[in-house]
């Protein structure tokens, strides 16, 4: 049974199951459904508690079965924790695990909670996996994406009895925040948090939170891609100056944007040969957001304005190898930004449209 990250508590209210199984790359959002659970099972009676690390292939998996099936002298009911951080329970885990969910069922004296890092489509296939989705609760834990941090970070202030000020400063005061702390949100939440002890509960001011709130942001070449994509100009810059100051190889980030532009220039000419716009992003393997992003900008994009950055790509190919081209700079991060900056206006909005950089 799958289950939204919005509904577990609502869920919890009705009742625990006996098998739950948590997977995502957000720690603190998966930190937050399992302390759920937790508290719930304690109110429940669940009293006694084991985690169990699968630490390679060499675990001892017999180890966490006995322990689905034994109780202490002190207590009638526990939860068996089993943490899995690289997502693969190896050839042993496989059939434990399938064994674990299949006893689960029925079973009111053991809640069994399995917590995994994000799985992809392969993994989530697997016998084991199906299992544990079969006879129990599956909560994939979402990451918070950029356009709708302001918003959780809203609701956490308001958790804490505390509020932006309302209008136009207010959203000024969010998107400012969500610009300190993107790509990190533990760091995010301890941000909020600490203005729960700098100030009392009510309004806040936008320099209230600027004084407070340190810049944390961490940023990856994908979220830089889907920035590009979107025409974020602002978000652009920050991300190449955090790539840049976090070490990020210029390699890396020239692979990332020259792979948009060159999947970009694919599907047009499939578009031009008479395929569909939707099975040319499929050819190409352009799936969800930067699916609907590729549907936005690609009716803008002219084949000439292609042509030209995929020379652009190939011109900073070669400089952020150490190699000289006319009119460009020399330095790989400069030509990174004019190269991602090109890309950029080409996919902007119209300024009609043009929401938050």
């Amino acid at each position: 049974m799958q289950l939204a990250a919005a509904q577990l508590t609502q869920h919890l209210q009705k009742g625990l199951r006996s098998l739950y199984t948590l997977h995502g790359d957000e720690p603190l959002l998966v930190q937050e459904a399992a302390d759920a659970i937790r508290a719930a099972a304690r109110a429940q009676g669940y009293t006694e508690r084991t985690v169990h690390t699968v630490s390679g292939a060499h675990f001892d998996w017999s180890e966490v079965l006995a322990a689905g099936g034994s109780l202490s002298l002190f207590a009638d009911k526990q939860i068996v924790e089993i943490r899995i951080p690289s997502g693969k329970p190896g050839k042993e885990g496989s059939p434990a695990l399938q064994q674990m969910a299949e006893s689960a069922q029925g079973n009111d004296s053991t809640l069994t909670l399995v917590i995994l890092p994000k799985l992809d489509k392969m993994t989530k296939g697997g016998a084991w996996f199906s299992a544990l989705d079969a006879h129990g609760v599956t909560l994939q834990v979402e990451p918070v994406e950029r356009a709708a941090l302001p918003q959780w970070i809203a609701q956490r202030l308001a958790r804490q009895g505390q509020r932006v000020v309302s209008g136009d400063e207010g959203q000024r005061t969010l998107q400012f925040f969500a610009d300190r702390v993107e790509g990190n949100l533990l760091a995010a939440h301890q941000e909020i948090q600490k203005l729960a002890l700098l100030y009392p509960e009510g309004e806040l001011g936008f320099d209230q939170v600027e004084s407070a709130v340190l810049n944390v942001a961490r940023y990856d070449v994908f979220k830089l891609s889907e920035a590009v994509l979107a025409g974020q100009a602002g978000r652009v810059q920050r991300m190449l100056d955090g790539l840049k100051a976090e070490g990020e190889a210029e390699v890396l980030v020239h692979y990332t944007l020259s792979e948009d532009i060159r999947a970009l220039k694919r599907v047009k000419d499939a578009m031009a040969a008479g395929r569909p716009l939707p099975m040319a992003l499929r050819e190409q393997r352009v799936w969800g957001l930067k699916e609907r992003l590729y549907e936005r900008v690609l009716p803008r994009l002219s084949t000439t304005a292609l042509d030209n950055l995929l020379h652009s790509a190939h011109l900073v190919d070669g400089i952020v190898k150490g190699l000289k081209a006319p009119d460009w700079p020399t330095d790989g991060w400069q030509a990174l930004q004019r190269l991602a900056f090109s890309l950029c206006q080409e996919c902007a909005p119209s300024p009609a449209g043009r929401g938050q950089g």
